[in-house]
């Protein structure tokens, strides 16, 4: 029963780090989202969200610097479980701003969510293996 517990909560505890970031970010797109109304590439676009995901995982390597979920079946199936938890958070995020009028940024959507939280998870995996 604790080994469950635990599991929960380390898996939680991911899967708010991935959510916290990425609401960080998706705050700070939207303060810029004024600033370029221009179209964008969608390849251009989830490359570099990709990056930015990058870059996040890397930064967040210095906070947390051990892996949340431990053990070894539960990191490989969390690496892809999380980000798409992540993603169906953002989206439900964009839902919701999407109801009271607001401009929709690309974190706001599914897929460029789950490309930025996979990037993350996968630059933690890689280093913390």
């Amino acid at each position: 029963m604790d080994f469950l517990f635990e599991l929960i909560l380390q898996v939680l505890g991911e899967f708010l780090l991935q959510v916290l970031v990425e609401t960080a970010f998706e705050i700070g797109v939207r303060s810029l989202a004024d600033t370029y109304r221009r179209r964008h590439n969608p390849l251009l676009a989830t490359i570099g969200y990709a990056m930015w995901g990058a870059i996040a995982g890397g930064i967040s390597l210095l906070f947390l610097p051990h892996p949340l979920v431990t053990g070894p079946v539960f990191r490989r199936v969390g690496l892809v479980a999380i980000p798409l938890m992540s993603a169906v958070a953002m989206s439900l995020i964009g839902r919701w701003r999407e109801g009271k009028g607001q401009n929709l940024v690309k974190l706001d959507r599914f897929g460029y969510a789950f490309v930025f939280a996979f990037a993350m998870t996968l630059v933690r995996f890689r280093v913390l293996h």
